[in-house]
């Protein structure tokens, strides 16, 4: 009995559909639509909760399964916590407007150590900040997370 070698019968995997490329950031529709770092956004969640609790005079307010994860959530993976910091934060990133909105809170949510880690997870920004400018925004940001 001989052994013929067939050749294979599968072909690769094609990529799944609307997959982009990380270095040309395409959000579609939403491209140019604000966004929040992780610590802007429990502020937001934070504060419309307690307006909620204030406005409600004693009664039950209704929070969701989605809303008390979201919380825990936020909770666990803002940086800053204090509201000056994250204003300080916000200064500091919109600083650079050959940023978009999107790398910006990028930037602010994952607090990297280096601007070489920063760059590998945000890759769309590799060829707008420089390593120097990108390390001191770290830099100033890292300040911030200790206070």
């Amino acid at each position: 009995m001989s052994q013929e070698n067939h050749a294979p019968t599968s072909r690769s995997k094609p990529p799944p559909p609307g997959e982009e490329d990380a270095a040309k950031l395409k959000l579609g529709e939403f491209q140019d639509v604000d966004t929040l770092t992780l610590s802007e956004a429990s502020l937001v969640i934070n504060a419309l909760i307690a307006k909620r609790r204030k406005d409600a005079k004693g009664r039950p307010i209704n929070e969701t399964d989605v809303l008390i994860k979201t919380l825990e959530y936020l909770d666990a993976f803002a940086r800053f916590k204090q509201k000056e910091n994250v204003e300080a934060v916000e200064r500091l990133l919109s600083a650079h407007k050959e940023l978009t909105k999107f790398e910006r809170a990028q930037i602010g949510s994952l607090c990297c150590d280096s601007a070489d880690e920063c760059k590998t997870l945000v890759p769309s920004i590799a060829d707008k900040i420089s390593d120097e400018d990108l390390q001191e925004l770290l830099d100033e940001m890292a300040k911030l997370m200790s206070t």
